[in-house]
């Protein structure tokens, strides 16, 4: 485990953003600063924290690291499921992918009772996206089998629940590619759940992201099974809690979120954000950190460089499929 004091080390050595101007101006994410390069996306993920679709004023030490390796290594373990537009790793933050049209549709997968499948089937209704739910299920319950609940890509605001039916009718999809999807969602799910209870979780329920690239493959993007895309419980205690209505331990960022509505925040208009501390910037990577050793069974190796942009822009230099635009 990566000891506090170096965690506090790296705290005024965070990435906020970057700019690599040789690579042109990037388009800038809640997470992700994403440069487009003759056909190519090289993508950075940095430091910045976002929670209830805001961008949190204070980065978080080690972040973008562990979030970038952490898609790099379940973007491995899937890649014999589903294409994936993973090209190189060159940088602890960066990854060189594919370029490929985005699908605008984020295709969420459930296998448990959760969050906002929960809240809906509290309200009363018994069917979520299509999709049947059976009376008399509880608050986490496992579900008969997974669901695909698919979302819109808000481009402000909150994204909303949609239909199969939906999609085609609205042209989003044909039903033959959404049917194609639905088949890879679903393995990608189980291969998820098998490598999660392999290390004693519970994949609750995950999001993937699709596009389309210049030879019409369908290729999984942005990232895949992280912590910020999914949420797990520790598998050794969920029946227990189950069975007494207990809150599940999770291994998610809803510690970061939790942390906001405990100090008054939760997105709403005339509500203010607050500051994060350094003691709870430096917990919230810490946090991070035990997520990625207990997902991948695997020490985190911090990189401590004193100036991470120029370690990234002398790591990408070093990748052939860029040196001629970084030499120009």
């Amino acid at each position: 485990m990566v000891s506090e004091s170096l965690i506090r080390a790296q705290l005024d050595w965070t990435i906020r953003e970057t700019n690599l101007r040789e690579l042109g101006t990037p388009y800038r994410g809640k997470v992700r600063d994403v440069y487009t390069v003759d056909g190519h996306l090289v993508i950075v993920t940095t430091d910045r924290i976002s929670a209830f679709d805001h961008i949190l004023r204070q980065t978080i030490p080690f972040k973008g690291q562990v979030l970038n390796q952490l898609a790099a290594y379940f973007f491995r373990h899937t890649a014999d499921l589903v294409p994936n537009h993973v090209e190189a790793v060159p940088d602890p933050n960066v990854t060189v992918a594919r370029r490929c049209r985005p699908i605008p549709i984020e295709f969420v997968v459930r296998g448990y009772l959760a969050g906002h499948a929960w809240r809906v089937y509290r309200s009363g209704r018994r069917e979520l996206c299509g999709k049947k739910l059976p009376e008399g299920l509880v608050q986490n319950a496992r579900l008969p089998e997974p669901i695909l609940t698919p979302a819109t890509k808000a481009k402000e605001g909150h994204d909303e629940d949609i239909s199969r039916e939906e999609i085609i009718a609205r042209g989003l999809l044909d039903a033959e590619t959404f049917d194609r999807i639905e088949v890879m969602t679903l393995a990608l799910y189980r291969r998820g759940a098998e490598m999660a209870a392999r290390r004693g979780l519970i994949l609750v329920d995950t999001k993937y992201e699709f596009g389309i690239d210049d030879e019409g493959m369908i290729r999984l993007i942005d990232e895949v099974h992280t912590p910020d895309s999914s949420r797990y419980f520790y598998a050794d205690e969920y029946e227990e809690r189950l069975r007494k209505g207990l809150p599940q331990r999770q291994l998610s960022k809803e510690f970061v979120r939790e942390w906001l509505m405990e100090h008054g925040f939760m997105g709403q208009p005339g509500q203010q954000l607050p500051d994060l501390p350094d003691d709870v910037r430096v917990e919230i990577a810490r946090r991070y950190i035990e997520v990625y050793e207990q997902l991948t069974g695997e020490p985190f190796q911090p990189d401590t460089h004193p100036d991470p942009e120029q370690r990234i822009r002398e790591n990408l230099a070093a990748l052939p499929l860029l040196q001629a635009q970084l030499s120009r």
